[in-house]
């Protein structure tokens, strides 16, 4: 039989201050409570609440103490001086190292094994406020902010069951960041979530600093440029998602919290389309679709029409457009990348620069360099009303990470259509069903409830059905048929 001795206090303080004691904001504080009793105290200043330190911790051990008979078991007698405050044994360096960069104190005995740990954080958050990246012309204005302990407050708020469940995983060797996995577990399908919870366990990083790392972890594919989870600063976005059986990843650090399984069709809803008549949001909800075929067909239509099938255009057209481009230099396809890597550019210095010049800079930009090209002959005219137009229904999607990929795939159209017309154009749009076809974001199929066809689904799917219509209580739904 092997003994193993554990370290006694002043043991883990030497080990604590090998590790630590460099940092300007640790500190030690050691002193002797009574005869034969060394006590230390220790903590990171810049992320604890000094005055509770003093008040509920320090302050009653010294006065509580003057005068007490030596104590056989100093941790529990530390612990009835100091009742107003939660305390946990620990032992190790390690353990200790890992509770005071969570913003614990430590009390540490200099000849016991064990010592006490109190949690005195002082959470540096900002307040909530409106989401910046998701406005709300209707409905809820709060926003999801770094602390994760004030988002679970805020989805609580919202969802007052006992059924919704929060789990707590630490992800990161170096940050050891908290994730807390949420689902309401009698309408969350089993197996999704165990899918999700074996996903979460397996990453093995370094570091989690946003919740775009795990999105990353966890992603069916990253060969696909379509998102496989929606991302949302709005707990009423969130609270909603969980009540239709999906499933939401809460990062510490990040106002942006994931959810999945996701299909293709839910990337055209935004929560406003539930604060309006059935009818207001029917229709929004097809604007969003035009806005996404705009955006990925027409600079590709233009190019392969203009290069490849005049005879498809009206004769006046046609005329009009021959002399627009008689002085182009370039040709369509040219011509249309350039103007489209130029917006991009502007669109990407908007979002850069400070707040104020920035949305002032980009559209005074957009205006005097579309002007300009346009008079020195660069480009026709016509190709700055369809860079315009597939500019503006990029904007129209709800969900960001959904524009960036509308403008990958507009890319890619681009190209087979300068190259084949459009027949390239077909090959482009069969690939594209067929990519979508094949996804799948947690076993769920990306063209669901379409292919395969889920009948009960459609009443929220191409359009919204009036609230009575739809089920009360939902069963389990976004599992793989």
């Amino acid at each position: 039989m092997i003994l193993i001795l554990k370290d006694t206090g002043r043991q883990v303080v030497d080990q604590i201050k090998e590790r630590l004691g460099q940092s300007p904001d640790f500190v030690s504080h050691e002193f002797e409570l009574i005869s034969g009793l060394s006590l230390s105290c220790l903590y990171i200043s810049t992320i604890v609440s000094s005055e509770q330190i003093d008040e509920f911790i320090l302050k009653p051990v010294m006065v509580r103490s003057q005068g007490a008979e030596p104590p056989h078991d100093p941790i529990e007698w530390l612990k009835s001086f100091i009742p107003r405050v939660q305390s946990r044994e620990c032992s190790g360096a390690s353990e200790g190292i890992r509770n005071l960069l969570e913003g614990h104190c430590l009390l540490i005995p200099a000849f016991d094994e064990y010592y006490l740990s109190y949690d005195v954080a002082q959470a540096q958050a900002r307040s909530v406020s409106e989401p910046a990246t998701e406005a709300s012309i209707r409905g809820p204005r709060e926003g999801f902010v770094e602390d994760i302990e004030r988002n679970v407050a805020l989805i609580r708020k919202r969802l007052k069951s006992e059924h919704l469940v929060f789990e707590q995983l630490v992800i990161g060797t170096e940050t050891h960041t908290q994730v807390y996995l949420t689902y309401i577990d009698n309408i969350a399908s089993v197996q999704t979530v165990d899918e999700f919870r074996r996903r979460l366990k397996s990453i093995h990083t370094d570091s989690i600093l946003e919740s775009s790392y795990i999105e990353e972890w966890i992603q069916d594919t990253a060969l696909s440029p379509f998102p496989q989870l929606i991302s949302t600063e709005r707990p009423d976005s969130l609270t909603a998602k969980l009540l239709e059986g999906q499933i939401g990843v809460v990062t510490d650090g990040t106002p942006i919290v994931l959810i999945g399984p996701i299909t293709f069709f839910q990337l055209f809803t935004s929560p406003e389309d539930y604060y309006q008549r059935a009818d207001i949001a029917t229709l929004s909800r097809w604007l969003r679709m035009l806005a996404f075929l705009l955006s990925i067909f027409v600079p590709a239509l233009y190019i392969a029409v203009v290069s490849y099938h005049q005879e498809l255009l009206p004769t006046s057209l046609l005329i009009s457009l021959a002399a627009q481009r008689e002085e182009v230099p370039f040709p369509a396809f040219a011509e249309a990348t350039i103007m489209i890597i130029t917006f991009e550019i502007l669109r990407e210095a908007g979002l850069r620069m400070p707040r104020i010049a920035g949305q002032s800079i980009s559209i005074v930009g957009a205006l005097v360099l579309g002007q300009a090209a346009v008079e020195a002959g660069l480009v026709s005219a016509a190709m700055v009303i369809v860079v315009s137009l597939t500019a503006i229904s990029n904007f129209v999607s709800p969900n960001y990470s959904f524009g960036i990929s509308q403008r990958l795939v507009q890319f890619a159209f681009m190209i087979l259509a300068g190259l084949m017309g459009l027949f390239g154009l077909m090959c482009g749009v069969f690939f594209l069903l067929v990519h979508l076809a094949s996804l799948r974001s947690f076993g769920v199929r990306y063209l669901t409830p379409l292919a395969p066809v889920v009948f009960s689904d459609w009443k929220d799917t191409l359009v919204r059905v009036p609230r009575f219509m739809m089920k009360r209580f939902p069963k389990k739904r976004m599992v793989d048929k």
